[in-house]
């Protein structure tokens, strides 16, 4: 892509950054699309980034907006790494052509007006039962399905951890790309041979933590 003016364009960048931070959390991340191509990146979080001159992937926020020329928000499962983010697409023009403006926030971010489930309904064999969401001791994913647990017993329900990590409580948290916990059911964490974190439920449940989320763990968990 060329650019004739590069001073003046990086300049009204910046400004798209500025006029944003009054609104945005300091560590969200800030990406402007034009026509196909990544002009502009700001990396609020370490484990996001994208290369400017890249090419805008067709599943990307980004490319929904330029295509649809509207505002788009979601939660997307991110192909850099294993957690889900909230992202807020809208249409800008740049130099006469069509773009996007991609609001980042960062992971495990909850949006505050979306309402909290107090319940899930899940199914066991061929009936449907309502369980208070305190009673719930972990959710998991597990072949394309998801799952949730009280007392041991096992329950199927339709929504994602995609879905649920942004309408849960902050009592649950997700540890691993295929589960979420609840923390007041936590007996005891541990590690493996290997050194990684293991949590072990109330219930006699094992659960590993990846990588990718121990950070916030130990964080919300102050150890």
């Amino acid at each position: 892509m060329n650019f004739n003016n590069i001073a003046l364009e990086k300049s009204i960048l910046e400004q798209y950054k500025v006029l944003l931070e009054d609104w945005i959390p300091a560590d969200a991340s800030i990406a402007i699309a034009i026509k196909d191509t990544f002009i502009y990146f700001h990396s609020g979080h370490h484990d996001f980034s994208i290369k400017v001159g890249a090419i805008v992937p067709e599943d990307s926020i980004a490319y929904k907006v330029i295509q649809s020329k509207s505002k788009v928000e979601a939660v997307l499962d991110s192909t850099l790494f294993e957690t889900p983010y909230y992202a807020i697409g809208y249409p800008i023009s740049f130099n006469g052509q069509q773009g996007a403006l991609v609001v980042v926030l960062p992971p495990l971010f909850k949006i505050e007006d979306i309402q909290q489930y107090q319940f899930l309904t899940g199914k066991q064999g061929e009936d449907w039962i309502p369980v208070p969401i305190e009673q719930i001791s972990h959710i998991e994913s597990l072949q394309k399905s998801t799952w949730f647990y009280k007392d041991g017993e096992q329950f199927k329900t339709a929504v994602t951890l995609k879905e649920l990590q942004t309408r849960l409580p902050n009592k649950f948290i997700r540890i691993h790309r295929s589960y979420i916990i609840n923390i007041y059911f936590i007996k005891k964490i541990t590690r493996d041979i290997t050194s990684n974190f293991i949590l072990h439920l109330k219930d006699g449940t094992e659960l590993p933590v990846s990588q990718s989320y121990i950070t916030h763990l130990r964080s919300v968990l102050e150890f």
